[in-house]
């Protein structure tokens, strides 16, 4: 068995890490085996908790083959035991989602209500919660579809 290899740029290698590990105790997702290549847009560095949600659905989203909704934007910091915290400044990113044409957002339970009518704030408190209100399940790399009606 060749070990699973790990590439980052702009993206903590250990934070990279500790996300997997997360994924496969909390979520049942099999990251194991996994080669796993996480880069920002143009290496900007980003030391931000706020991403670790939207890089879980991302990798997650990767080993399906299975792209997440294109009006779906994702934030929160993805804790060990696989909970979803809220992040600094939630107000501010469901404004900048509203504005840049996304529709939907999933994020920490406690996030508070946006301000924008058009959008639509799916709350989650742990990890598989986020996979099922992304189409994702836990427990397989299978998408399930559609949103399911108590993310709504």
């Amino acid at each position: 068995n060749v070990p699973a290899r790990r590439t980052t740029q702009g993206i903590d290698s250990n934070r990279l890490a500790l996300l997997l590990a997360v994924l496969q105790q909390r979520a049942r997702i099999p990251t194991g085996q996994t080669d796993v290549y996480a880069s920002t847009v143009g290496g900007v560095r980003l030391a931000e908790p706020g991403l670790d949600l939207a890089a879980c659905l991302a990798i997650v989203s990767a080993m399906n083959d299975l792209p997440l909704p294109a009006d779906l934007a994702v934030f929160g910091e993805v804790g060990l035991g696989g909970e979803i915290r809220q992040v600094a400044h939630t107000p501010r990113r469901l404004a900048e989602a509203a504005r840049l044409g996304f529709r939907r957002v999933i994020g920490p339970r406690s996030a508070p209500d946006p301000d924008d009518p058009r959008l639509t704030l799916l709350r989650v408190a742990t990890l598989p919660e986020a996979l099922a209100a992304a189409g994702l399940k836990s427990g397989s790399t299978e998408g399930v579809g559609s949103v399911p009606s108590q993310h709504r």
